[in-house]
Order: structure tokens, then C-alpha cells, then sequence
């Protein structure tokens, strides 16, 4: 599974690479607008180093606010799926805070908190717990009816037991979500760190980008590649695992 997912982001970049010289040739652009492969290899051999300890960071605030978006998404998607006015307004106020877009809101945190770590968190998790809070409120809201009724009939249900059954007969659909999002996850953590943040590689673009350095950018943009395809990987292991113990033999 590995060796697969690298091997196809590789192909994957290699394509977008080659595309962009395609482009310099056919527009007869120099090397100081499109980078040539000479200069592109130069860059990541003298940059390689410092740009992947920047992807580190960046994912391990990418992974801890896609954890912080789980909890928050699972959170409020049980207390929505109540039938009176705490769910409704839950639900609306959920929607509605997702209806700002992430750039608008992330100055006001950045002015509120700083440049630092609980930001970045915070707009990671901002980015990517809409997708998952959409996921679980159609998985809490779905009745497992053949379940249920048994726990119904003999008086034994809690709305903890109903959750916990309607989360494991759905845990194929949560497996894919919560690995899905974690790309968003990832994503919230770069443009944190390239509106204002002072770490990360989101913040080496930033530079890269002012610099008008291309060749930079596209090392940034390999290593960012490799790191989330590590990371998937990982994580759909883990959801397979997980999966496997609480299905049982």
C-alpha cells in the first residue's frame, strides 16, 4: 500500500513537472520564470534538509488539529441529532460558521491568539471537521432498526448504546472519512501558516513565494506530497486495525 500511494503521487508530480517545462519550452520563458531540472535538483539538494523538518512540523499540527476536528465533529454531531431546539440550533450554528470562508476568519484568530501553535490548530481543524461533522450526523441520524429494536423492546437503550451501534455498523464510512479529511487537515495547517505563521512550510512558501523562487515552491510542494501520502497510509492502516478488533473474528 505504501510503496503504491508514493509511486503514484510520484507519477503524479513528475506529469505537473513535466507539464510546467513543456510550458517554459513552448513560451520560451528563462529559468529565473520557470526553473529548468538543473536548478530545481540544485535546490532541493541544498534546501532538502531544512523543507522536510518544515513538513514536519506542519504535519504534526495537521494531525493534532484533525484529532481536535474528530472530537468536535463527533461532539456535535450527537448533541444535532436531538429532535428539540438545542439540536436545531447546534446544527444552524454549525452550518452558518462554515459558511465564512477560512481566510476571513483567520486573521481575527491570528489577532485574538498569535502566530503560534493554537492557531495553526485551530485552522486546520476549522478546514476540515465540516466534511466530518456532515458524515457523522448522517451516521448518528440513520437507525440500525434490527439492533435497535432488540435494546427498545427490553427497555436497555441509552442514546451512549445508540451511538456506539450506529457507529460501529457504519465504521467502513467513518474509516473513509475521517482519512479523507485528513488531507483537508493538512491543507488548513499551510494556509495558516502562509497567511501569518512563523514555522511550518506553509511559512517557507510564503518566503519562497516573495522571493519569486519557483524551484523552491516545487520542492516544498514534493516533500508536502510525500509526508501526506506517509501519513494516509498510516492512518487507513490504523482505521483497518481498528476496524478488524472491534468487528471481532
Amino acid at each position: 500500500m505504501l510503496h503504491r500511494r508514493i509511486t503514484q503521487f510520484f507519477i503524479l508530480y513528475l506529469a505537473g513537472v513535466g507539464l510546467l517545462l513543456l510550458f517554459k519550452i513552448a513560451l520560451r520563458l528563462s529559468d529565473y520564470v520557470i526553473p529548468g531540472p538543473a536548478e530545481i535538483l540544485r535546490t532541493a539538494h541544498v534546501y532538502g534538509t531544512a523543507y522536510a523538518a518544515a513538513v514536519l512540523n506542519t504535519l504534526g499540527v495537521a494531525v493534532l488539529g484533525h484529532v481536535l476536528s474528530i472530537f468536535l465533529a463527533a461532539a456535535v454531531a450527537v448533541i444535532a441529532r436531538l429532535k428539540d431546539w438545542v439540536g436545531g440550533f447546534i446544527r444552524t450554528a454549525a452550518f452558518n460558521i462554515q459558511s465564512y470562508p477560512i481566510v476571513a476568519v483567520a486573521p481575527i484568530l491570528f489577532i485574538l491568539l498569535g502566530d503560534g501553535l493554537v492557531t495553526r490548530l485551530l485552522i486546520a481543524a476549522l478546514i476540515c471537521y465540516f466534511p466530518l461533522l456532515l458524515s457523522f450526523l448522517g451516521i448518528f441520524s440513520e437507525p440500525v432498526r434490527e439492533i435497535e429494536h432488540f435494546y427498545e423492546a427490553t427497555g436497555r437503550m441509552t442514546w451512549r448504546l445508540q451511538i456506539k451501534i450506529r457507529a460501529l455498523e457504519n465504521l467502513q464510512k467513518l474509516n473513509t472519512v475521517v482519512v479523507g479529511s485528513a488531507t483537508l487537515a493538512m491543507v488548513g495547517t499551510i494556509v495558516a501558516e502562509f497567511i501569518a505563521a512563523t514555522a511550518g512550510i506553509g511559512y517557507r512558501i510564503r518566503i519562497a513565494l516573495y522571493q519569486s523562487d519557483l524551484a523552491k515552491i516545487l520542492v516544498a510542494l514534493l516533500l508536502i506530497g510525500i509526508g501526506t501520502s506517509l501519513w494516509l497510509v498510516l492512518l487507513e492502516r490504523l482505521g483497518i486495525a481498528l476496524q478488524r478488533k472491534l468487528e471481532g473474528p
